[in-house]
């Protein structure tokens, strides 16, 4: 075992254990058969293209990914523009999103990547600012009354302090805060989530992010720790998991990316995605790998799955990951994506393949498949890419709606 990381024996248990089994009710086998699926395309898509994408086509997608039903949407990233200039505006999006809540019936919750502090921080005053301000603007019409002592109605209206993820009325309808505390203020059915990065090989941790995986896991702690004082979530990235382009197909070991798993639940992660970066990904390893999870004492419902399609196994892996309870997986509409850090990877696994596949199983995502294909062949052609390679089930799908439409009209 690697000498960064304390024996397993040694340390805490990373969830309460269970000592009762949960009995089965339609609630719970309703939970097992939805599948939610993370629309990376804003994010992952778009940060290893080459060409300048407009800053109206990016809040554009955003705004077309959430009215298909999907719910949580990985929307930019804060990393400096030097290493990739196409996420340099991510800011404005943030912005945009905020200004301009989805008008989406369901709950829709945005996810950041940052990998740094300084990433952080950035993120962070922007949603200060807009806080401040939306805080401001819903207690205007009517202001606090004065405190006396019978009538003292709790907290001023016009605090910037809501928790994203209760968002709790007062009286009068308004957003009620306490003046101590340090969550934001967004709108309501819309929530902000902050996503880190790691490596799980020591090659493509220093080609990445200039330091050991060790370091990287060190400062990861204070970022998730100011992000829980602030009441987000935090979400955890385990790159290169199944496969890695310096050191090869078999390259992480699977205990050492349970290791890496454990340490960032610890350290207060709500959920890790673990990621076939470079699709080298086959079933045996994948099964190796959440068996290895599994001992490690990571629960499924921790855990979402990233697969790129390099060599075709994208949904293969799937399958393997939905039999050991996996029901949260990562896509991009049109199969956009590659890293730009690794060598040869294509794009991820098409959020269309994904929404068939798993509804071919009898599962459910509450994804529009029809309204994700049109996006998809949309913005494949503002990227100049052939949709029929991103996704041969959003092509498949257009050409047969195409022709039922001709056939009504004839």
């Amino acid at each position: 075992m690697s000498s960064w990381l304390p024996p397993r024996c040694f340390r805490k248990p990373v969830r309460p254990l269970r000592l009762f089994r949960t009995i089965s009710t339609t609630s719970s086998r309703r939970q097992s058969d939805h599948v939610r699926i993370v629309e990376v395309g804003p994010r992952d898509g778009l940060q290893n293209e080459k060409q300048t994408i407009p800053l109206n086509t990016k809040i554009e997608l955003c705004e077309r990914l959430v009215g298909t039903g999907l719910k949580t949407v990985e929307a930019g990233s804060f990393v400096a523009p030097k290493w990739v200039p196409q996420m340099d505006n991510s800011n404005n999006i943030l912005e945009h999103v905020l200004q301009t809540p989805p008008s989406a019936s369901h709950d829709v919750s945005y996810q950041w990547l940052l990998p740094n502090q300084k990433g952080l921080d950035r993120f962070l005053a922007t949603c200060e600012a807009f806080s401040q301000s939306f805080g401001a603007m819903a207690s205007y019409p009517t202001p606090p009354p004065s405190p006396s002592p019978t009538n003292d109605q709790g907290p001023s209206l016009n605090t910037s302090t809501q928790d994203p993820n209760a968002m709790p009325s007062s009286t009068r309808g308004l957003p009620s805060t306490s003046p101590n505390s340090s969550t934001f203020s967004f709108p309501p059915n819309t929530s902000h989530e902050i996503s880190l990065f790691c490596a799980a090989t020591e090659s493509f941790s220093h080609r990445n992010t200039n330091c050991s995986i060790a370091e990287s896991l060190s400062r990861f702690r204070p970022l998730i720790t100011t992000a829980k004082s602030h009441g987000l979530k935090a979400r955890a990235y385990i790159s290169v998991a199944l496969g890695c382009p310096f050191e090869g197909p078999d390259a992480p070991s699977p205990t050492t990316v349970a290791d890496i798993a454990t340490s960032l639940l610890e350290m207060g992660a709500d959920e890790i995605s673990v990621a076939d970066t470079t699709g080298m990904g086959t079933a045996p390893r994948t099964e190796a790998l959440l068996k290895a999870l599994s001992a490690a004492g990571v629960r499924t419902e921790d855990l979402a799955l990233h697969f790129h399609d390099t060599y075709g196994m994208a949904l293969v892996n799937a399958l393997v990951s939905l039999n050991h309870g996996v029901r949260v997986f990562d896509a991009a509409v049109g199969g956009l994506g590659g890293c730009p850090f690794s060598p040869g990877a294509t794009g991820n696994v098409a959020t269309e393949e994904m929404v068939y596949f798993m509804e071919s199983l009898g599962l459910r995502t509450g994804v529009d498949l029809g309204e994700v294909a049109r996006i998809g062949e949309w913005i494949s052609g503002e990227l100049g890419r052939d949709y029929r390679v991103g996704s041969r089930v959003g092509k498949a799908k257009l050409s047969r709606e195409k022709w039922l439409e001709e056939k009504g009209k004839g």
